[in-house]
């Protein structure tokens, strides 16, 4: 057997010992607090009992079909942990567009106003204006929801006069649930943008 020469062994054995070396050794970690601010935020999620309360101080005896979508959007995704309550407005003739107001809920970072629009494309006629109340899912920090996101192809309900589609970006999924009045007749594709201020340029 071939001995290792001392002082070699002793410079290997400082090296390893090292904290750059144990720094290395180590794989890449979230900051801990961090990580409990987030886990906290998810932890934070709203009961059905709660998100159907909410659901009828906005909508009232108007939204026949809102607690089956809910108990729908629950069966497929769980608990969000943040909700907005809102109204909005759109047109389309081929192009379309859509723009809303609404108040963000979340047990952690409290309550704010928030804004979206929508413009879309596709055979899509007609106009409409409805009362929202969009589930939010994994949203760690209100920040995050400031983007686009883009409709989940196939993943859209109608019960009982209430629709709602799936949006996603990364692990964030809204789900707008609406019930509205008007007139419109047709498909379309796009996505919603969410922004802290008022936008009128829709992109």
């Amino acid at each position: 057997m071939r001995l290792i020469p001392a002082p070699i062994l002793a410079s290997a054995l400082l090296l390893a010992a090292s904290p750059l070396a144990a720094q290395e050794a180590q794989p890449a970690t979230v900051p801990a607090a961090e990580a409990d601010s987030r886990a906290a935020v998810r932890a934070a999620a709203y009961e059905a009992g709660e998100i159907a309360i909410a659901a009828d101080e906005a909508f009232g005896e108007a939204a026949a079909g809102m607690g089956k979508m809910i108990e729908k959007v629950f069966a497929d995704l769980g608990k969000p942990n943040a909700y907005i309550v809102g109204r909005e407005g759109g047109g389309a003739l081929v192009v379309g567009l859509r723009y809303g107001k609404g108040q963000l809920h979340s047990k952690v970072e409290g309550e704010r106003t928030v804004y979206w629009t929508g413009p879309s494309i596709g055979p899509d006629f007609g106009g409409d204006a409805s009362r929202t109340f969009t589930l939010v899912y994994n949203l760690d920090d209100t920040q995050d929801l400031f983007d686009r996101f883009p409709a989940v192809e196939g993943r859209a309900y109608l019960i009982g006069g209430v629709s709602a589609n799936y949006h996603q970006k990364g692990n964030i999924v809204l789900v707008p649930l609406r019930l509205g009045a008007g007139w419109r007749l047709g498909a379309n594709v796009g996505y919603l943008k969410y922004a802290p201020e008022a936008r009128v340029f829709p992109f």
